[in-house]
């Protein structure tokens, strides 16, 4: 992994976190497990609707894992085969309480993964977030309700330190490599109109 300090103080976690591509072949203990979920369970959401729902599929039920590889593109297969655990996600499109669309459940899911992702880095875990799924295939294959969207998935394990050890490890190894580049928060946050950045 490539260090980048942040240019401000910040949780230890959020420094800690990225997104690994070698995991080492070994699942992840349980009780590690229900704290990155209690840690998403507590994440704020429109009217406290909690929208997420997860697919989990440990490595050790090979059955239950290999399903849900198979509903990853391929790009993504190749290197989340090593993970100890993938999640499938999904989001209730409406309000339980009324039952009008829910246009923030989406959001409401990434702050879920969010505090998940970093509680995992605070457990000397790491979740790799990917969008490279097969969306009809998981409603298909997990009989997801109508009044849910699948989204994303994400592989949570351990990542390999050691130097990689054949060709195939070498190119993941070089993609970990890359700077972790963010824009400058000059870029991300403005005042009185867009674009008009804010004076610190």
């Amino acid at each position: 992994m490539s260090v980048n300090p942040t240019e401000q103080d910040v949780l230890d976690a959020v420094n800690r976190r990225w997104s690994p591509y070698r995991f080492e072949r070994r699942g992840v203990e349980p009780e590690k497990l229900r704290r990155c979920f209690e840690a998403a369970r507590w994440a704020a959401s429109s009217f406290n609707e909690q929208p997420w729902r997860w697919i989990l599929a440990e490595r050790e039920d090979s059955a239950a894992f290999d399903k849900a590889l198979g509903c990853l593109l391929e790009a993504n297969r190749a290197w989340a085969a090593n993970a100890g655990v993938l999640i499938l996600t999904a989001y209730r499109t409406k309000f339980s309480r009324n039952e009008n669309p829910n246009r923030v459940a989406l959001h409401d899911l990434g702050q879920a993964a969010a505090h998940l992702a970093l509680q995992a880095a605070a457990l000397g875990l790491q979740a790799h977030q990917m969008a490279g799924v097969n969306l009809s295939q998981i409603r298909t294959e997990y009989q997801i309700p109508e009044d849910f969207e699948p989204a994303t998935a994400i592989a949570i394990g351990y990542p390999v330190v050691d130097p990689p050890q054949n060709d195939e490890d070498k190119t993941l190894a070089a993609r970990e490599a890359g700077p972790r580049q963010r824009r400058p928060i000059s870029e991300q946050v403005f005042a009185g109109t867009w674009g008009n950045r804010f004076q610190w």
